[in-house]
């Protein structure tokens, strides 16, 4: 599925984000790549906790450098109230996605 496609799953490359500054190292690995894929696993409890600012940060600067992010979240609920909308607001955003799955990331990032 990933024919002709450079897309990097973050705990294959290296990439979890558990502070600002990890932000940046991210970026730093992802340009020129097709998307990221990172799982609840790569992500910091912080990320969850809307009031941190680490996701928004992270959404931010991933748009800016239009780089496309899946977040694999096979259960957003169980994250809250805000994460669940969070999620439901970014099933179709173009730029950053919540998915249920890896495969699905792949599809999104493939397409």
């Amino acid at each position: 599925m990933n024919e002709g496609r450079r897309i990097l799953i973050a705990s294959d490359s290296g990439v979890s984000i558990r502070s600002f500054g990890d932000i940046s190292d991210a970026i730093a690995t992802c340009l020129g790549s097709d998307g990221l894929i990172l799982t609840e696993d790569d992500l910091a409890q912080e990320f969850f906790d809307l009031r941190s600012g680490l996701a928004g940060e992270l959404f931010q600067k991933f748009t800016n450098y239009r780089l496309r992010v899946a977040i694999v979240l096979p259960d957003p609920e169980a994250y809250g109230e805000r994460i669940s909308e969070l999620a439901y607001e970014h099933r179709s955003h173009s730029m950053i996605r919540f998915v249920r799955s890896k495969d699905e990331a792949e599809t999104w990032l493939c397409a």
